[in-house]
């Protein structure tokens, strides 16, 4: 029951104007910080490259388009790249095309968290985010019908009341939070409401635990957490008609989005492939599951 909102920030200059740095929007989840991505002008001569810097150090994948007037670029216009955390690379040259007037450009990007091109080991088998011995009601599914399809295809939405434990599914190392949000509701921009803590993990794919309640983050940014650990508390903030916990793996994608991917799950009665509607699976730590 997530709903991701878009933020763009579009910013026009001209090729005599002085840019110390462009901060683009997080769109993938609800509050923007604007010290993930910051796309630099470069002038040599008469050309103007454009360069990109990471300034955290988790992965970020992010879409730039350019639009320009009496310029000409070096390559596509629009381009979606992964940055390495704290990389800083040239991504683009545009160049005056020898016309009267002075050349003017137009950006805009957007950002989220994750590599475009990861590949995930399909043959890990994930802890259920809740506590050990305990089992909740599938809400929604793979493929639901209600809000999962496309690209949250393979979320899965548990009944949980506000306050339950949430427990890590993988481990990795905590890349963003919000948990300042109190407000739930399913009109349009709801989502910019969730409370939530993505997780990065090794193979650049990322656990995302949404819907969080007011203050319901126990970890913090840059924290390592191992699977079963408990690390926030449910809620029902952001785009929800009711409390729960939405758990989802995801591969970054352009324009800001995020791709779910399948994964299974460990539970007392074996491993869950595809989560039913309706369907309780009881959760077992890792050590059980291989003795």
């Amino acid at each position: 029951m997530q709903t991701i909102k878009k933020q763009y920030q579009i910013v026009s200059l001209s090729v005599l104007a002085a840019l110390a740095a462009l901060l683009c929007q997080n769109t993938a989840h609800a509050a923007c910080a604007d010290d993930w991505l910051g796309v630099e002008e470069v002038r040599d001569g008469g050309n103007i490259g454009l360069r990109a810097t990471n300034l955290r150090e988790f992965p970020i994948t992010f879409t730039l388009r350019v639009r320009t007037r009496d310029l000409v670029a070096d390559g596509p216009r629009t381009i979606t790249e992964t940055l390495d955390g704290e990389q800083s690379r040239m991504i683009m040259t545009l160049r005056e095309d020898g016309g009267d007037r002075k050349g003017i450009y137009r950006i805009s990007c957007d950002w989220t968290i994750g590599d475009k091109d990861a590949l995930h080991d399909d043959e890990y088998l994930y802890q259920l985010p809740y506590e050990i011995g305990k089992s909740y009601r599938v809400l929604q599914g793979y493929g639901s019908r209600f809000s999962h399809r496309g690209l949250e295809q393979y979320a899965v939405d548990f009944n949980m009341t506000v306050g339950t434990p949430v427990h890590a599914a993988r481990g990795g190392v905590v890349a963003k939070i919000e948990e300042s949000n109190e407000k739930g509701c399913w009109d349009d921009g709801c989502g910019a409401f969730a409370n939530y803590i993505v997780v990065v993990h090794s193979d650049g794919t990322t656990g995302e635990y949404y819907h969080l309640q007011l203050g319901g983050a126990l970890v913090e940014v840059g924290d390592y957490i191992v699977p079963g650990q408990k690390i926030g508390s449910s809620g029902n903030t952001g785009h929800t008609t009711m409390p729960h916990l939405h758990f989802a793996v995801y591969r970054a994608a352009e324009w800001g989005n995020t791709q779910s991917i399948p994964i299974r799950f460990m539970s007392s009665a074996g491993i869950v492939h595809s989560p039913r509607r309706g369907g309780r699976y009881q959760a077992i730590s890792e050590q059980r599951a291989y003795n």
